[in-house]
């Protein structure tokens, strides 16, 4: 019986060719799309997952206000806290306190050879961390050479990956490894161990692993500042493991009563400084606590990409059910002869639904013939990690499975119900075919309307996402980012080579200016500073940012004074720049008037305020203007401005003739540099990622709302042949005809966009309320949305009406 449903199924199919062919065709791209998202989806929700009991593994976080705001966030955490918490709470069944190298987080590996004793150099190398034994089991490594307890026990020993072991040590086997040396930033460490690398998707990135007590024995117990309880920087941070019963709040406040016995926080009203338990299913999807160049994800984001797949999904569904009601009529002979034979109404359901499912299954062979494809084309969209292979996961598998027989029954039901209830009588009188259109037309015109409501949606939500990325990029930041070179010199150098640096620098021809300095003025991080200002009443104390720099700063970014003068080249003598926004944060109602006034720098120094700088951004336009804090001084970032590029010289050129410089005097440094503007651009990374997406989603809805509107076209022209033919016997014009056959679908496209237009701006307005300076919402992009889907409509229906129109007439008269 199964084999027969599904041959009948197939010489159904093969019958109507073209209509079978833009059924499978939008499926398969609804399904493609759908694939895409769930591996996506999937691989972002699986993120350590892995890990036994991860249900009571926490990070320690920090947040901190000042003035009774939210002041900032943070991974890192006292240095001293994990010992601490090891000794003193016995709720937590681990202490895993994890160390990195301070800067760029990176250190130079070097190994010697036993044989010829030379030594080989890998500079810069990434993931390597100081920490103890129970870093490994918390993972859960699986051990290839050495063992759990003793590796990580003693100073100056190190456990590799396996990757890291066949970087260092190519072709010696795992358990030969162990007693070699490596040094770490001059720091000589014996292999202890060799783990494999973790094969999940995981944050925790590390490839090489210090024994903590190394810290202790050397320079690096100054440098962490192992003893300091008010410092946390990222390079720091602390995972516990709690024991069973002991809850995450009963946790959270041993550790901050923990706290407060060793570090008393600023006793002032309003300033506080709190740890917490950040679990671990939220550390990739957290922005407040990143760190480590942890890749994170946004579950927005996702939620997103999810509502995508169904609309488009949405839309293959609604062209099947049309086509099929469609064709209904046509199919009436039929089921009333298959009635009247003795076939029972549930055999007739499932022939019509063998054939929606034998077209849904092609549909889906051809999704996954054509994902890996898809995830090439989509790879600045997708994780790095996700690749074709995630394609059979077992729960890859059985989504495909499940999606399979939902869009069958989803897409199938509805025309299998209209085609059974055919009455065999009426059928067989042909008295059916009329009652069929007008009872069934009106759900066709809904469903169409339905698909392009979708259509234009994301046509208007494209175009105000792109206006707003561009506005972000084109607005005034305050500061001229446009030719402004930035890179770092090693720290321990800096007073040494920084002004002879300079000095060759600035005898390059390309180069107009160059400062010494931190951040540039906007900048993806942030830098707060413990300002205030006392006005003999109040003490006021601003959420102000801090930027510092030599003379030549304001005018390599071309910052303009609103009153005063510019910091002293004097760097024994403190002074400070302001902006008008802290100005305002002082009450003054004139940026003069901050002029001579002082501030209190970290509860110590009083620092005059000598010139006010005009407000600038110094973040996204997400963002409202910080008060900012500028001060003289020197750093280890270089700000260069280069002449315009048609002055005789190319950018590329003058950056290699400062990379020849840099390397004169830093020969084993990498030259990194980047362009402020290409930064500033970077704050939009994840609109304009949006953006793409949206381009995507947008072309796919119009693709097969526009096949869905040709297959209707095409039977509409089909059933109509002989009214075409009469029209244009009886002295019809082309033009005429097209308009009549036309008219109905142009009518539907118009009302979709009404529907859709108040709705889209709604969207767009909501997603602008992210932005503190944002772009308006212009008619104009309501008018070219309706115009383009009007145009792609009118284009798809004269693919079809055209012809018929032109069709020659006696074909159409002379057959029944």
């Amino acid at each position: 019986m199964i084999k027969s449903y599904f041959k009948t199924a197939w010489r159904s199919i093969l019958k109507h060719k073209t209509f079978s062919g833009i059924n499978v065709l939008g499926l398969a791209i609804g399904i493609s799309a759908s694939l895409v998202i769930f591996m996506i989806v999937s691989y972002e929700f699986g993120f350590d997952r892995f890990q036994q009991d991860r249900d009571r593994i926490y990070r320690v976080v920090l947040g901190a206000t000042f003035g009774g705001e939210a002041q900032g966030f943070s991974a890192g955490v006292p240095a001293p806290l994990g010992s601490a918490i090891a000794g003193e709470i016995t709720g937590v069944e681990q202490t895993v306190p994890v160390f990195q190298f301070q800067g760029d987080a990176s250190a130079d590996v070097m190994i010697r050879e036993e044989k010829d004793g030379k030594r080989q150099v890998f500079k810069k190398q990434k993931n390597v961390v100081f920490t103890n034994a129970d870093y490994m089991s918390l993972l859960g490594y699986q051990w290839m050479a050495g063992n759990a307890k003793g590796a990580l026990k003693d100073p100056y020993t190190v456990v590799l990956t396996e990757s890291r072991a066949l970087l260092y040590f190519p072709g010696i086997p795992a358990h030969m490894l162990v007693g070699r040396q490596l040094q770490y930033n001059g720091i000589t460490a014996t292999v202890t161990g060799i783990v494999k690398d973790l094969d999940q998707p995981t944050d925790f990135k590390a490839k090489e692993f210090i024994s903590l007590p190394t810290i202790a024995v050397t320079s690096l117990r100054d440098n962490f500042m192992m003893n300091v309880w008010d410092d946390w920087m990222a390079y720091s941070q602390l995972y516990v493991k709690l024991s069973k019963g002991y809850t995450r709040e009963q946790a959270a406040a041993a550790v901050n009563a923990l706290f407060r016995r060793h570090y008393d926080p600023l006793k002032k009203p309003g300033n506080t400084i709190t740890l917490m338990l950040q679990p671990l299913s939220d550390m990739h999807f957290n922005s407040q606590f990143q760190s480590f160049d942890s890749r994170l994800a946004s579950k927005t984001t996702l939620y997103g990409l999810l509502a995508v797949a169904g609309f488009l999904l949405l839309l293959g569904c609604i062209n099947f059910i049309n086509l099929s009601t469609a064709q209904s009529s046509q199919r009436a002979r039929e089921i009333g002869i298959r009635k009247t034979i003795g076939s029972s109404r549930m055999q007739l359901v499932l022939q019509v639904l063998s054939e929606i499912f034998l077209v849904t299954l092609m549909a889906t062979l051809l999704s996954v013939l054509l994902t890996p494809w898809i995830l090439k084309l989509f790879a600045a969209y997708t994780p790095e990690g996700l690749t074709a292979d995630f394609l059979y996961h077992r729960e890859v598998v059985l989504f495909l499975l499940a999606l399979t027989l939902f869009i069958s029954l989803a897409a199938g039901i509805y025309p299998a119900l209209i085609l059974c209830s055919y009455k065999p009588v009426l059928v067989l009188k042909r008295s059916v075919t009329v009652a069929a259109q007008s009872r069934h037309v009106w759900i066709r015109k809904m469903l169409t309307v339905g698909q392009f409501v979708i259509a234009q949606f994301f046509v208007i939500a494209t175009l105000m996402v792109g206006k707003q990325i561009r506005y972000s990029t084109h607005a005034d930041m305050g500061f001229n980012k446009d030719a402004v070179v930035t890179f770092n010199i090693p720290r321990d150098s800096l007073n040494a080579h920084r002004a002879v640096l300079i000095h060759r620098i600035k005898e390059i021809p390309g180069v107009q200016s160059v400062s010494s300095g931190f951040f540039s003025p906007a900048d993806a991080g942030v830098a707060f500073v413990n300002v205030s200002y006392s006005n003999g009443k109040e003490t006021v104390n601003p959420q102000a940012q801090i930027r510092w720099g030599d003379t030549a700063y304001l005018k390599v970014y071309d910052l303009k004074l609103a009153a005063g003068r510019n910091v002293s080249a004097n760097d024994s003598v403190n002074e400070f720049l302001v902006n008008e926004t802290f100005t305002r944060e002082m009450g003054f109602q004139h940026p003069e008037q901050a002029l001579g006034t002082y501030l209190r720098w970290n509860d110590k120094a009083l620092v005059p305020v000598v010139g006010v700088i005009k407000d600038f951004h110094d973040m996204s336009l997400k963002s409202r203007i910080s008060p900012m804090v500028f001060r003289n001084g020197t750093g280890a970032t270089f700000h260069i401005r280069l002449a315009p590029a048609n002055a005789g010289m190319s950018w590329a050129t003058t950056v290699s003739k400062i990379q020849g410089v840099y390397r004169q005097l830093y020969p084993e440094e990498p030259f990194k540099y980047s362009f402020v503007d290409e930064m500033v651009a970077g704050f939009y990374k994840n609109e304009q990622a949006t953006e793409g997406l949206l381009k995507w989603a947008t072309a796919l809805t119009i693709l097969i709302s526009c096949l869905g509107l040709l297959g209707l076209v095409i039977y509409t022209t089909n059933s109509r042949t002989k009214e075409i033919g009469v029209r244009k016997v009886l002295g019809a014009p082309v033009k005429q005809i097209v308009t009549l056959l036309s008219k109905e679908f142009i009518v539907l496209v118009v009302l979709a966009f009404v529907i859709a237009a108040p709705v889209a701006w709604w969207a767009a307005y909501k997603w602008l309320q992210n932005y503190a300076y944002k772009t308006t919402m212009s008619w104009w992009v309501f008018a070219l949305s309706g115009l383009l889907m009007l145009m792609l409509a009118a284009v798809t229906l004269s693919i079809r009406t055209v012809r018929a129109a032109m069709a020659n007439p006696v074909k159409a008269l002379r057959s029944e």
